[in-house]
């Protein structure tokens, strides 16, 4: 999965569409960085579809070498930000992009 094109969700508030952990999942990404460990990764909410943890909606971070088959929906925005989002999230060290 590329950080641009999460990144370009972002800026174009609309969803993603992607397969992480086995489960197809529609997100609102919220943040795209890199951890300390050198993980890009990105703060979404869920809205929609599996999980290992069995939570199908709500707040998920998400590695991009995890994730595939990404697309933008482009007849979906983002409703960002969800409650609960604060900017200069603390596990990343660099931030792309973010609300």
């Amino acid at each position: 999965m590329s950080v641009q094109l999460a990144c370009d969700a972002l800026r174009r508030g609309l969803c993603l569409e992607l397969r992480y952990d086995g489960y197809s999942r529609v997100v609102e990404v919220h943040a795209v960085g890199r951890t300390k460990d050198g993980n890009d990764i990105m703060r979404v909410w869920q809205l929609r579809g599996g999980s290992v943890s069995g939570e199908r909606t709500g707040w998920k971070l998400l590695r991009f070498d995890e994730a595939a088959g990404v697309a933008i929906l482009p007849g979906e925005a983002s409703e960002a930000p969800r409650p609960g989002y604060a900017r200069n999230d603390r596990v990343m060290v660099h931030i792309y992009g973010q609300l």
